[in-house]
């Protein structure tokens, strides 16, 4: 008998807690984002106010970076810093590998969301972060996800995954 543990229990140890550091919404398509202190989130809906107007089952919903991958990014297109309403995410997290939350359930703040993909970036990062823009966020486009259960969050939230 082995003493290792197994895959599948590895990867459904997620014991950090993350938090909430910025939180964004696009009122309109090629509108500025606008920053939030809290949003409503609603199931089928996403965040109160944001352009996303997709169906129910849509698999982005909502969408989130880490905030340890925007200084990634910056560093690869020697800069100090980027603000994060330049990414186009809706929330930003620190302290949480957001990966290690595939194919789970998490909560953020009183809101439960689901892990639906990759948010991988598009061309227009080439021209929001200029020559190198998109490479620069292969890798750190942070992930998708569902609304399962509605509420409110704001900055300073806990993000953790669902027991």
């Amino acid at each position: 008998m082995s003493d290792k543990p197994s895959l599948q229990s590895l990867l459904d140890t997620v014991p950090q807690c993350g938090r909430v550091e910025w939180i964004g919404i696009r009122p309109a398509r090629g509108e500025a984002m606008t920053t939030l202190n809290q949003v409503a989130v609603t199931p089928g809906k996403g965040l109160e106010g944001d352009r996303f107007k997709g169906r129910e089952t849509s698999k982005r919903q909502v969408t989130l970076i880490q905030q340890e991958h925007l200084h990634a990014i910056a560093s690869c297109l020697q800069r100090e810093a980027i603000p994060p309403e330049v990414f186009r995410r809706n929330i930003v997290v620190s302290g949480l590998n957001l990966l290690a939350l595939k194919g789970k359930r998490f909560r953020v703040g009183s809101v439960v969301l689901e892990y639906t993909g990759l948010c991988h970036p598009c061309s227009k990062m080439e021209t929001a972060l200029g020559p190198g823009g998109y490479n620069a966020m292969r890798g750190h486009g942070g992930i998708t996800a569902r609304v399962v259960e509605g509420g409110e969050l704001a900055i300073g939230d806990a993000v953790q995954m669902c027991l």
